[in-house]
């Protein structure tokens, strides 16, 4: 029987960071419904990349004030700042630092399948889904309806 060890957060993102940093791919599971309809949390999982080359749309893992991590979607970037906000999101979003950023969303999988989040089909339906913002909060509540 497999043992399973319990860590926190902190612990687990900073090791994370530090695979991704020697150039591992790394598959983390997801959690929360921030970036609906995209990214299912409890469903599905992400590997993620070093984030090298980071544009607007990519998903990716960054490190917030207070130690805080999240998964959500390149919204916006400037020079040496980006501008985050999960898909799921209506108005909510965070600002960071470009360092800030540690990894780079490469695949999303859901179930066996993979889906290759920085493809052009992939990256056309996050910029519709963008767009979409003053409809969002009825989709979304239509998405979470099916989704029960």
């Amino acid at each position: 029987m497999a043992e399973t060890v319990q860590i926190s957060n902190s612990q687990f993102f900073e090791e994370v960071a530090s695979m991704l940093s020697e150039g591992a791919t790394v598959t983390i599971p997801t959690l929360g419904s921030s970036m609906l309809p995209f990214i299912k949390g409890g469903r599905d999982k992400v590997a993620l990349r070093s984030p090298q080359g980071i544009r607007r749309g990519d998903i990716v893992l960054a490190r917030l004030e207070g130690n805080r991590y999240v998964l959500h979607r390149i919204y916006r970037v400037s020079e040496d700042r980006v501008t985050l906000m999960g898909d799921g999101n209506l108005q909510a979003v965070e600002n960071c630092a470009s360092c800030c950023v540690i990894g780079v969303a490469v695949k999303i999988i859901r179930g066996g399948r993979e889906v290759d989040c920085r493809s052009r089909k992939e990256r056309l339906k996050a910029a519709i889904w963008r767009r979409l913002l003053p409809l969002r909060r009825y989709l979304l509540a239509c998405i979470r309806q099916t989704w029960r």
